[in-house]
């Protein structure tokens, strides 16, 4: 099939794997489970910022030398385990778009022909029925992908760092499908899926194929190996105007609570933010040319966007517009363009191509 010359004015594909927030809960020993809140409160911390040294004044002694400030008066927001916990637990939720329903818009721009915009519309649709049709191509390198992300526990980001065992349990909303040792996992490999992975992997599938009943249910399990009032980490809330002192706003959700007499106050439960679980479970990009290299899969986006790196893993040869513009050519089987290709059409996003190109 002929490649096209460049994308069209207006493309853009909608997000296929659609996730809840992850909300966090207190476990204690006698099975209760409890709501864990992110609390706002003041601290008194020390001024750490790098500040480039200035030479003092010629005329300055050691009395009239301005003294620099030590103490840092900050707002933050915490979020801890109760007292008397054991465990943080960490829920969400996952639901799938039928791929046949991924395509959102397509339509011309200024220099854009009609014929040109139907050949395209046709290409992506012969290769999302290829990928549907497909027992072992991209659709299921992709979906294992995620469902390792899920097994792995990549999705509890920090506190799977500081965690001394992690246990992911997964439904499909009626049944249990298994209980994985997300820590005997690796985040660096998608190979060796197992029998129970597979399972989850395929209610994915069954999604993303067009079965309206396909849900997943995920809990995570995480032991610190200490009791107590632990700092974990939901999401935390960017704020283009942040008040002064105002430190470090985290994610929650619910309705804040009153101050209470030591000028604390509940701002609800804490929570990641579904984008944040999306990002994790998308964290399957090992087809971009440096990953040898590198050996550690990115996020799946167009660019090869990494905020860890804070760098372009991709150039506009191996960029997710450019495979799009030659999606004629490219089959949904297991290779590098076509896992990524079907990965940056189920991630969704704009595409659409400048009449100026």
């Amino acid at each position: 099939m002929p490649v096209a010359s460049k994308l069209p004015g207006v493309l853009s594909f909608q997000r296929c794997l659609v996730p809840t927030d992850a909300r966090f809960f207190n476990v204690f020993d006698d099975g209760t489970i409890t709501d864990l809140p992110v609390v706002r409160h003041g601290i008194r911390g020390t001024q750490n910022v790098n500040k480039k040294s200035k030479p003092e004044s010629a005329g300055a002694t050691s009395t009239s030398a301005k003294r620099a400030e030590v103490s840092n008066i900050q707002t933050t927001d915490s979020a801890k385990m109760a007292p008397g916990a054991t465990e943080l637990e960490v829920r969400f939720a996952l639901r799938f778009v039928d791929l046949s329903s991924a395509l959102f818009a397509c339509a011309p721009g200024k220099s854009d022909t009609a014929d040109g915009i139907r050949e395209l519309r046709d290409q992506i649709g012969t290769f999302i029925s290829a990928a549907k049709e497909s027992d072992n191509g991209a659709l299921r390198r992709v979906t294992e992908g995620f469902t390792r992300n899920i097994t792995n526990g990549r999705f509890l980001w920090r506190n799977r760092v500081i965690a001394k065992s992690v246990s992911v349990t997964v439904t499909d909303g009626e049944r249990e499908l298994a209980t994985f040792d997300a820590l005997s996992k690796p985040l660096n490999s998608f190979d060796n899926v197992d029998p129970s992975e597979q399972a989850v992997a395929e209610v994915m599938a069954s999604g993303f194929r067009g079965d309206r009943q396909a849900v997943l249910q995920v809990t995570a399990r995480v032991g610190f190996g200490v009791q107590g009032p632990l700092e974990v980490f939901p999401s935390q809330n960017y704020l283009e105007d942040k008040s002064k002192g105002f430190a470090r706003p985290l994610y929650c959700v619910g309705q804040p609570g009153p101050v209470n007499e030591h000028g604390l106050r509940e701002m609800g439960q804490a929570a990641f933010r579904d984008q944040k679980i999306g990002n994790a479970l998308r964290t399957i990009d090992v087809w971009y040319p440096s990953f040898a290299e590198r050996m550690a899969p990115i996020p799946v986006e167009p660019n090869g966007a990494s905020l860890d790196a804070q760098e372009f893993f991709r150039d506009r040869k191996t960029s997710g517009f450019d495979l799009m513009r030659r999606i004629g050519e490219i089959t949904p089987d297991n290779s590098p363009e076509g896992n990524f290709l079907l990965a940056c059409i189920i991630r969704g996003g704009v595409y659409s191509g400048s009449d100026d190109a």
